[in-house]
């Protein structure tokens, strides 16, 4: 909060894309900034939804601010049979989701959703949309890059029960996957997940 009157700086949003600005009034009660040129007009955007079963505060931080960094359009907390939380700070997390942004430059900023079930994650999801289950200890196939809206779900630490496995395994839209041989800590699995997921994805 360091900026004065006649500072300029970049301003941005997913809808309008990135103008330039100059702050004409800023006080305590708020401001004014004055719209120069537009930088850069928004890009379509793979849509993909990050669940993930909630972990420790400072995991759950880190998840969000990769997931943003890497590309995911929407945040999805979930409780599982082994999570360690059940609820999280949707402000903080949403100005962790923010700061990211700006520092990868991204123009839109992910949605953080309100925790919910993983039964209610089920009952809620498209069934056009495929949804990809990053299952440790079962034989899947490794996941590879997808070129259209869907889905990651990473487990908790300790992963999925059997019957949380069998439920899945019920949904047509459900694939498990592999994120490679070795057992990786949610927060590792989130990262690599997505990353693998997004590859193939470039902006046009």
């Amino acid at each position: 909060m360091r900026r004065v009157t006649g500072d300029r700086l970049r301003l941005f949003n997913g809808e309008s894309g990135e103008f330039t600005g100059e702050i004409a009034r800023f006080n305590r009660h708020g401001g004014e900034v004055l719209l120069g040129e537009r930088l850069r007009t928004p890009l379509p955007e793979q849509t993909c939804i990050l669940s993930f079963a909630l972990v420790k505060r400072s995991a759950t931080d880190l998840i969000v601010e990769k997931a943003t960094e890497l590309g995911a359009t929407v945040i999805q907390p979930v409780v599982t049979s082994h999570t360690q939380a059940v609820r999280v700070n949707l402000e903080r997390l949403n100005a962790i989701a923010t700061e990211a942004t700006e520092q990868c430059e991204r123009l839109s900023v992910p949605a953080i959703r309100g925790v919910v079930t993983l039964d209610s994650l089920l009952e809620s999801w498209p069934e056009s949309r495929p949804l990809f289950v990053a299952a440790e200890r079962v034989d899947a196939s490794p996941l590879a890059a997808c070129l259209r809206d869907c889905g990651l779900l990473v487990g908790p630490e300790g992963g999925f029960t059997s019957r949380e496995l069998d439920v899945l395994g019920r949904h047509p839209f459900v694939t498990l996957v592999s994120l490679g041989p070795w057992i990786l800590r949610a927060e590792t699995a989130a990262i690599a997940g997505l990353a693998r997921l997004l590859a193939g994805h470039r902006p046009s």
